[in-house]
């Protein structure tokens, strides 16, 4: 069956579909040329036990039927419509198939702890993404492993790992978001425990690996290898999901996972050879600088009785990321969310003191130039010995308290510079900035930082920031 056909079948197939049931199964189907693609990663291609979880119409299996001499194949559907396609396409193999018309995570969870069912030396998998709740049946049967976590896709390659054989190797597209941020943390852990990293493929271009679909989450595909020996990974990057050019760099794993990082953060370097003059951007941990960061305290909807649209007499300011426009600071500004808090008990507990603080943003709009947006919040804005800092900022201080003046201008200039947008992109595949991705960051030293203040100015554009730090740049050679 050539590509064109199973394509046809994938488009008849989606066009079947209950978008409600869609959308609440996480169903996003594969195109045959990254099936392709993902398919001839296999480097032992004979004797092949293969295992296709989420299998859809079947595109992964019969693009690795192409690849690999099989024995026999196994796949799990739930979907009646993807059902209906998938038992036609087995049927076409010339190899031992087996459907498994049940819920993937339940039941292998079943067949580890009773170590029966097949174990797999190949996996070829395009996983649901969805999140799963604390109390929901998968989390619990996940936990009853061990395995502890927030999403189908990163539970579905967890156990597929546990049903690998040793050097058996998996291939795997899935959203980037699990490679930084703590709620992925336990996941990362068995995974480079239980596997190498052999490779990771990204799209230069985030929305087009299932461009159908809308998808505009970032993508990238890894080839990983049960109990294989952690050496160099290769580095592969196309511009989209026709793959006519691929760019390959082979990098220490240290670059991937650096030496002693308690998050486990996985990086994704550039394709290109980074620079010796910007790796002096990049050598402190705020721990080092003697600064903090913590998420904005706020939780407006707990606060809700102490609201206040106006400022008044016994209230303190309740600063959220729209008051910030491109023209500036706007405070107070007409909106649904309060402007200010009545003080309370319950209110104090979660103000800081007035002072200079640069506050980032923890979701940035998908349109946005850049994933890091930081602004400075001075005692001049607001007028008030208190602040509330909503919980969608991060905010930076020393002790709860401000910074000062040339150090918080430097981190601005910092944060909002080009150089600094392109290293969080390493390790960060998502429109969300967490103040554990701003932690395990790396900074200037405070000399540099407040050389970078003393230029600060309101207004900077983009050019002029990054101008800024080519002049720093300059400077260290």
């Amino acid at each position: 069956m050539d590509e064109a056909v199973i394509d046809a079948l994938r488009h008849e197939a989606k066009t079947k579909l209950d978008p409600k049931q869609k959308g609440a199964l996480g169903q996003f189907m594969t195109p045959f040329r990254i099936a392709e693609f993902m398919a001839n990663l296999f480097v032992t291609r004979t004797n092949a036990v293969l295992l296709d979880a989420g299998a859809g119409i079947g595109s992964l299996t019969l693009a690795a039927s192409k690849v690999l001499k099989l024995s026999r194949a196994e796949a799990w559907e739930l979907d009646p419509v993807m059902v209906s396609y998938l038992q036609r396409n087995l049927a076409g193999l010339d190899v031992v198939t087996e459907l498994h018309k049940k819920d993937f995570i339940l039941d292998s969870v079943d067949r580890i702890q009773f170590d029966v069912g097949t174990r797999f030396t190949h996996a070829i998998m395009n996983p649901p993404y969805k999140k799963i709740g604390a109390n929901s049946i998968h989390r619990s049967a996940c936990r009853q492993l061990g395995l502890e976590t927030g999403n189908l896709y990163t539970a579905f390659l967890a156990l597929a790992i546990l049903q690998m054989k040793l050097g058996g190797e998996i291939v795997i597209i899935i959203p980037r978001s699990f490679c930084n941020g703590p709620y992925y943390k336990p996941f990362r852990s068995l995974m480079l425990t239980k596997c190498s990293i052999d490779l990771i493929h990204i799209f230069e271009s985030r929305n087009q690996a299932f461009k159908d679909d809308e998808v505009l989450q970032e993508n990238v595909i890894l080839k990983l290898t049960r109990g294989g020996a952690q050496g160099s990974v290769t580095l592969s990057l196309s511009q989209d999901a026709e793959f006519d050019v691929v760019h390959r760099r082979v990098v220490p794993f240290e670059l991937i996972v650096e030496t002693g990082d308690p998050e486990i953060f996985i990086r994704i370097p550039s394709m290109a050879e980074p620079g010796p003059v910007t790796g002096e951007f990049f050598k402190y941990g705020l721990k080092e600088l003697g600064v903090e960061v913590c998420t904005g305290p706020v939780v407006d909807f707990r606060l809700k009785p102490w609201w206040s649209q106006d400022p008044q007499p016994g209230t303190v300011p309740c600063i959220y990321p729209h008051h910030f426009t491109a023209a500036g600071f706007e405070w107070p500004k007409a909106h649904k969310k309060p402007n200010s808090l009545y003080r309370s008990n319950e209110v104090d507990k979660w103000l800081m003191r007035e002072g200079v603080y640069v506050v980032v943003r923890r979701f940035s709009a998908k349109e946005e130039r850049r994933r890091v947006v930081a602004y400075i919040i001075t005692p001049q804005d607001i007028n008030s010995q208190l602040v509330g800092f909503e919980n969608h900022w991060n905010v930076f201080h020393i002790q709860k308290n401000g910074l000062p003046m040339d150090l918080a201008r430097g981190l601005a200039v910092f944060l909002n510079s080009t150089v600094l947008d392109n290293y969080f992109r390493i390790f960060s595949g998502h429109t969300q900035v967490n103040a554990t991705d701003l932690r395990n960051m790396k900074f200037p030293s405070l000399p540099m930082l407040r050389e970078l203040g003393s230029k600060y100015r309101h207004g900077l554009t983009q050019e002029e920031i990054d101008g800024l730090l080519d002049q720093c740049a300059n400077k260290q050679n």
